[in-house]
């Protein structure tokens, strides 16, 4: 087996994903039978400049060619071999921000990320112009922000994109976006599979009076669907990637897309009726509809599939980086005490630990916010543990109580698709972090959701994974099947993975543990408006 796989990449046969996540960039090499074979990855951070969370240009590239250096080194250990050529490449990456640019190439202001709040007044005035709910995280939010603050850079915009599309366009040449990513810059016409023509009308003729030499639609980059032509790698995007001069030009390179996409992807979630939660640093739930929602709700972002299909997404600034951090104080405890310290253990210990607690959590609560968090409405982030003198404090009830509140707001959100807008879902796949430890963030979100949980054993694969398969569908797909066919007969073959149902007991216990965490959102809001 090892012997085909070398030939497969000497003959370039793999095809090679990368993803840009909040703390990692990933690269994951597959077979053109789609299973990972060697795979690369670059820690990185994002910095507050300026009062805006970003990563620089450097950093970007920086990151990506450690990542894809790594990957080499992964290659040359398994297999003794040089990546030269490949079938095919995918570039994916944190969705929505801003990242504008010049006609010179030369980026404006420095990128801004999903991450920051600051879009509050833009978002608001958009929804109410278009009739149709934008989150402050998305580009057009952004853009409209900028020119509310009189920014002078803005009359200076060539090229507006995400940041999946800006590596696109630096290593192929093309200004082009998949649609799922896409329709994190603007909203999506589900029958023209492009930017809403009413709403790019409504937004020219808003900013009219500012006199900007340009045009929404002639700044955006152009919609392509999965499986569509999206240029090919130039010989400055290789050595972009690979400055040691193996990787060759020429390689096809599909729509960029958003990790939202990828997460679908790799969840095999891009059909009518599935869904997928992706838990991490931020976690966001994807429910593929059937139609469109009855209405409007702030808390609901209106995206797409790779392949155009709509998806109701929840999206949720913070998830396991609280969680973390305490699982960290442990570990200092257990170093501080002279024993071995074995992170998967202290998780593993813990979390399960965890499931021993009272189905509520003891009335013990966990704000995990580190930032602000637009579905509660809360601006800024305090992260807080809440108790009160008469809970059960416990260690199994504390772990619990942190675990239900990283999705928390998961929850809070998706209550609107299951009981107001009575959506039908006949299944959930759940991938990240959070779904390490075997079994229980799993059940925790199963109980959340009051929806069977399943995980497949790839999960831990993540968007990297994801966007291989992408860039799969590109070139080995002769019968031309639809993205959806082409996941479940190429790639899992029927697998639906290991579902957890959740008792009864422990959906009461999640409902009563989110009314107090509802009634308690006021001590957060304090928290907040107390600067220390």
């Amino acid at each position: 087996m090892e012997f085909d796989i070398k030939t497969k990449i000497e003959t370039g046969k793999a095809i090679l994903g990368i993803e840009f996540g909040s703390t990692r960039i990933k690269a994951v090499l597959i077979s053109p039978d789609n299973r990972p074979i060697a795979q690369g990855s670059h820690e990185w951070e994002n910095q507050l400049v300026d009062g805006l969370w970003t990563y620089s240009i450097e950093a970007i590239w920086e990151g990506v060619r450690d990542c894809y250096r790594n990957l080499q080194d992964n290659v040359r250990e398994q297999y003794g071999v040089e990546i030269e050529k490949l079938a095919a490449i995918g570039i994916s990456a944190m969705m929505h921000g801003y990242m504008a640019f010049d006609s010179n190439q030369q980026i404006l202001v420095p990128f801004r990320t999903w991450r920051n709040t600051n879009t509050a007044r833009a978002a608001a005035e958009l929804s109410e112009l278009f009739v149709y709910n934008i989150p402050l995280r998305w580009s057009i939010s952004h853009l409209y922000q900028a020119i509310l603050d009189d920014e002078k850079h803005v009359k200076d915009v060539d090229f507006l994109t995400t940041l999946a599309g800006y590596i696109h366009w630096q290593i192929t040449g093309e200004k082009v976006l998949g649609i799922g990513d896409a329709s994190g810059m603007l909203p999506i016409d589900p029958e023209t599979k492009n930017y809403s023509a009413a709403m790019v009308e409504k937004f020219d003729a808003l900013v009219a009076p500012k006199g900007y030499g340009w045009k929404l639609e002639d700044i955006l980059p152009k919609v392509l669907l999965a499986g569509e032509n999206a240029g090919c790698l130039t010989a400055e995007g290789a050595r972009l990637l690979d400055p040691s001069g193996h990787l060759q030009a020429g390689i096809p390179v599909c729509p960029p897309e958003g990790d939202a996409g990828t997460g679908m992807t790799a969840t095999n979630a891009v059909k009518q009726r599935t869904g997928n939660v992706s838990a991490g640093t931020s976690s966001f739930s994807m429910i593929v509809l059937e139609k469109e929602l009855s209405k409007p709700y702030e808390p609901i972002d209106i995206v797409t599939t790779p392949d155009g299909s709509l998806v109701a997404m929840v999206h949720c600034n913070n998830c396991t980086s609280d969680l973390n951090a305490w699982v960290g104080l442990f570990r200092e405890y257990t170093e501080l005490l002279g024993l071995p310290v074995d992170m998967n253990e202290i998780y593993g210990k813990l979390y399960n630990n965890a499931l021993n607690g009272d189905s509520d959590s003891g009335g013990l609560l966990a704000y995990n916010y580190f930032s602000g968090e637009p579905v509660t409405g809360l601006a800024e982030g305090r992260p807080l543990f809440v108790r009160s003198v008469n809970d059960r404090f416990n260690l199994a009830n504390f772990m619990r109580a942190h675990l239900y509140g990283s999705v928390a707001v998961l929850k809070i959100g998706n209550d609107i698709l299951f009981n107001e807008e009575k959506i039908s879902v006949d299944r959930i796949t759940g991938h990240g972090g959070l779904f390490k430890t075997k079994g229980v963030g799993q059940r925790i979100l199963a109980a959340a959701l009051n929806s069977p949980i399943s995980v497949m054993d790839t999960a831990g694969e993540g968007g990297a994974w994801g966007m291989a398969l992408l860039a799969s569908y590109l070139v080995n797909n002769p019968d031309r099947l639809s993205l959806s066919d082409y996941l479940d007969r190429e790639v899992f073959a029927g697998d639906v993975g290991t579902e957890i149902k959740p008792t009864e007991a422990e959906v009461a216990g999640f409902n009563a543990y989110i009314e107090n965490y509802k009634r308690g959102l006021g001590i957060e809001k304090a928290a907040v408006e107390f600067k220390k």
